[in-house]
């Protein structure tokens, strides 16, 4: 979907440093242990583990695409992974599968670990689309209290845009447009929060 865009872009990019980029992280903490052996083997022991986790993972996301049952293997292996990124990964990928079936509250609760276990990016893909599960479920105030754990400002024209929804939902048409607005002015031309804001004042007109 296109309000999905933003999410996936910031994903992939996430993905493809954790393949090119995953044993520079924890360069800094090698160098301490000292010895050129004791190098080799702790690169070699944690380049293997991020192999693994990366065939685990894309194991996880073709089951998921290919049949829907093997969501609890999916489970499984957010559980049991050891390594966090890939397990947050997998768990946008489950929750987005559960929508898909309809199952709120499964994706829901896929969603608010991923929040839980992640930082930056992640956490806050994962606290706006828990905001659309939520808002889904007629769960408005929730809905509100994932999008305030937003901190990215490249998603603030989709926060906005969903308090706008929210706001509307509730009646509150001052806020839904002052919402909309504040969407508007943080992504130009954005043609769809503007019908939704002509659509807002249309309505009120018509209920005057």
């Amino acid at each position: 979907m296109q309000e999905l865009e933003t999410e996936e872009q910031q994903i992939e990019a996430i993905k493809a440093f954790l393949k090119e980029n995953g044993i520079a992280i924890v360069l800094g903490a090698v160098i301490g242990l000292g010895g050129l052996w004791g190098w080799r083997y702790y690169s070699s022991e944690q380049l293997a583990s991020k192999e693994q986790a990366s065939i685990a993972y894309q194991n996880v996301v073709e089951e998921l695409a290919q049949d829907n049952a093997s969501i609890n293997s999916a489970v499984s292996f957010v559980s049991e992974s050891d390594n966090s990124g890939y397990a947050v990964l997998a768990a946008l990928q489950i929750a987005k599968e559960a929508v898909v079936r309809e199952d709120f509250s499964e994706a829901a609760k896929q969603l608010k670990w991923a929040a839980e276990n992640s930082d930056d990016v992640l956490k806050s893909v994962a606290n706006i689309r828990l905001s659309r599960v939520y808002k889904q479920q007629e769960s408005y105030d929730e809905a509100l209290a994932a999008l305030a754990n937003v901190s990215q400002p490249a998603f603030d024209a989709q926060v906005n845009e969903i308090k706008g929804d929210i706001y509307q939902k509730q009646g509150n048409v001052d806020k839904a447009r002052a919402a909309y607005s504040a969407s508007i002015e943080s992504k130009d031309n954005n043609a769809l929060v503007q019908m939704k804001l002509d659509n807002l004042a249309s309505t009120r007109v018509d209920g005057e």
